[in-house]
């Protein structure tokens, strides 16, 4: 590379004895974020940064093309709440959508008004609207603002009908939207004391959150606490009312495990049955135990619709009555189970089938099943409501982002929504061919995407991506990236590895816990049968993956760098001896394990992506980015796993930090950044590849 890599201290007296292990941390320093020392190295780190990639020439290509993606003008999917139609919508040119509001479809489609402009939250727009809920009368309008790509919500209120702002504020809230009760007085979030909220750049491990019942116009200290569990920081708690108003449905999690509880709160005349003068009776516990995932949909007269995955990998559509005895609606399919979402007539249910989204309409009674062929690769929204017939369905491509369907729950008819996309030019996306293989053996599916006059007569520049946890689905969907890396001539994969939510539950937990490595060895596996099969070669590789996906990739880059020739980690999780001890951490237990059990400790060892880089070896050409202000996986991860890098590093392969500034996980993150992370990881992947944008 052309210029020297930053020094970094390493401290040798850093070392801890873990069940009976001797694992020395030299960079421990580099966990105080506010610190001078680590400030200075981030200034450094950039700096190296810039000064490498300042001599790309790709990178004015993909600046260019990024900047006209991401000036396209989009627009969200609309959800009808309370009466009054919503929906997110761009020119182009704001770093922020803003959210619209009309009192009708058709006025919605025409253009309705500004009900909140993000962009005006912040000076350099780095706030963010996380969330919106309207109270059950459709006076109140309850928004959550994440501050500089911060989980940390700040919820206000400002009416609808008028768009004034109402003097009521609830701060330190996190991972929950504002739920109404029914009459309109109050709304339940999800409290976190201020002990767990650390001053400057947040690392400090999450105490744990608490139920509350803030009432309008009242002070936030006044607020009721309504549930907490104090003896157990990784429990979650999620609200909300049920659509026959008769009572507040609370689903219990520890951490990010899909096993859940499911409690009844019934309610009775006044707020909570009169819970902001004392203490709620005790719930109707219908599951108390952590065995399933089991999530509410709606109400039918007495029974509750449930969908689960108990006895049914793939998930199932169930009636429970109160003491938890479920009877089948829709049995398991051959799909995996997603989303299932009440509508005017019954039941809308997303399912995927080899990881391709289809929607279906359902009879109350689970009937009279219908397939509504709405094209796709990715659903992005499915919004519907047991009050209305309208279910609104928002759909993406690799190379496309939202197109939004109106799809009536009674009929089926459909159509698409193109009025709500402001006018105007952008990016012309290129036409693609999607093929769906199959790397023998270890049986991993994959998307293998490029343009439709590419050919394969060689082996070309591929950018492979991955998640491959916390039952999370990946999909052929649409990722700002995604259309500049075809548009110029590479070839990308999108992989569906063990441990994310393609096929269902057991898919997941051969990804998890002590099989965690089946994960990276299923990427492997598709890199090699990449190789094999001439899409590419080791040499015109590249890995790209975020948060759980950066693990992924810090961890088969250092399993196997004569693979890759570039290794791109977004926020990844690299150490991970240490990751439950600093901010929401703990709760991905259930996904990793914890260091603090000595068997699963071996597990994580052997894999940690921090603590398997060696010295002598030749690592992948590496870009590492994350954010200053990221709360979820904070920076240390990445800083720690770069120092470290750059220790080790005996090729000449460069590797370097991209650390932005007022940015934190991703989410939120204005426009003109997003076009700028992306435009620099392609260049770098595009130099390091041979791949020449352009030609």
């Amino acid at each position: 590379m052309s210029a020297e890599y930053p020094e970094s201290r390493r401290d040798e007296t850093v070392v801890d004895t873990l069940h009976g292990r001797q694992i020395a941390d030299p960079y421990r320093w580099l966990e105080d974020a506010d610190s001078a020392e680590t400030k200075d190295w981030v200034r450094r780190q950039n700096e190296a940064f810039e000064a490498e990639l300042s001599g790309y020439p790709e990178r004015a290509w993909f600046k260019e093309t990024m900047t006209a993606i991401l000036a396209r003008p989009r627009a969200g999917v609309p959800v009808r709440k309370a009466g009054w139609y919503f929906v997110g919508r761009n020119d182009g040119s704001q770093a922020q959508d803003v959210v619209y509001v009309a009192d009708s479809l058709q006025g919605l489609l025409g253009g309705g008004r500004v009900m909140i402009d993000p962009n005006k939250l912040s000076e350099d727009g780095t706030d963010s609207l996380g969330s919106f809920t309207v109270s059950p009368d459709g006076r109140y309008f309850a928004y959550g603002v994440n501050e500089s790509g911060s989980d940390w919500i700040t919820f206000r209120l400002r009416e609808v009908a008028t768009g004034a702002d109402v003097d009521d504020v609830v701060t330190e809230a996190k991972f929950c939207e504002a739920t109404w009760l029914p009459d309109s007085s109050a709304y339940l979030y999800l409290h976190y004391p201020s002990s767990g909220r650390a001053e400057g750049t947040e690392t400090k491990a999450l105490s744990g959150g608490q139920l509350k019942l803030h009432k309008v116009g009242t002070p936030q200290e006044d607020d009721e606490l309504v549930l907490s569990f104090p003896d157990n920081d990784r429990i979650f708690i999620g609200p909300e009312v049920s659509d026959d108003d008769r009572y507040l449905v609370i689903t219990i999690s520890q951490g990010t495990d899909p096993a859940t509880k499911l409690w009844l709160y019934p309610i009775t005349d006044g707020p909570l049955g009169g819970a902001l003068g004392g203490a709620l009776g005790e719930p109707i516990k219908v599951i108390d135990e952590f065995r399933d995932e089991t999530v509410f949909v709606r109400m039918s007269g007495d029974q509750l619709v449930l969908r689960t995955d108990r006895d049914a990998s793939r998930g199932r559509v169930v009636t429970s009555d109160l003491a938890g005895n479920f009877t089948d609606l829709i049995p398991e399919g051959e799909g995996a189970l997603q989303a299932v979402s009440g509508t005017g007539s019954g039941l809308a249910v997303l399912s995927l089938i080899d990881a391709q989204p289809v929607l279906s309409l359902h009879d109350l009674d689970g009937g009279n099943a219908r397939v509504i062929p709405v094209p796709g690769g990715g659903v992005v929204g499915l919004n519907a409501s047991p009050k209305y017939d309208e279910v609104f369905v928002g759909l993406s491509s690799t190379t496309d982002p939202t197109v939004a369907y109106l799809v009536s729950a009674e009929s089926g008819e459909f159509r698409a929504l193109p009025e709500l996309v402001p006018a105007g030019a952008g990016f012309a996306s290129p036409e693609i061919i999607v093929t769906r293989r199959v790397e023998p053996g270890r049986e991993v599916p994959y998307f293998l995407i490029s343009r439709a006059d590419l050919t394969f007569d060689q082996p070309r520049p591929t950018l492979m991506y991955g998640y491959g946890g916390f039952r999370i689905p990946v999909l052929a969907d649409y990722r700002p990236g995604w259309p500049a890396w075809i548009a110029a001539g590479g070839v990308l994969v999108i992989t569906n590895l063990r441990g994310g939510g393609e096929y269902g539950s057991s898919w997941h937990d051969e990804g998890r816990l002590a099989n965690k490595q089946n994960v990276f060895d299923d990427f492997i596996a598709v890199g090699e049968h990449l190789t094999k099969t001439k899409v590419t070669t080791p040499q015109q590789l590249a890995i790209h993956g975020r948060s759980n996906g950066g693990l992924l990739v810090g961890a088969v880059m250092a399993q196997r760098p004569d693979l890759f020739a570039v290794a791109l980690p977004g926020v990844g999780v690299m150490d991970m001896l240490r990751f439950h001890l600093f901010t929401v951490g703990a709760a991905w237990v259930s996904d990793f394990g914890s260091p603090d059990d000595p068997a699963q400790f071996e597990d994580l060892l052997a894999y940690s992506p921090l603590h398997n880089l060696r010295e002598g070896t030749a690592y992948p050409a590496t870009l590492v980015v994350t954010g200053d202000h990221d709360d979820r996986v904070v920076p240390l991860h990445s800083h720690k796993f770069m120092a470290t890098l750059q220790h080790v590093q005996a090729g000449e392969n460069p590797v370097l930090s991209r650390i932005e500034v007022n940015t934190g996980h991703g989410f939120g993150k204005p426009a003109a950044m997003v076009a700028s992370e992306w435009a620099d990881l392609l260049a770098f992947a595009a130099h390091h590849t041979g791949l020449e944008p352009g030609v």
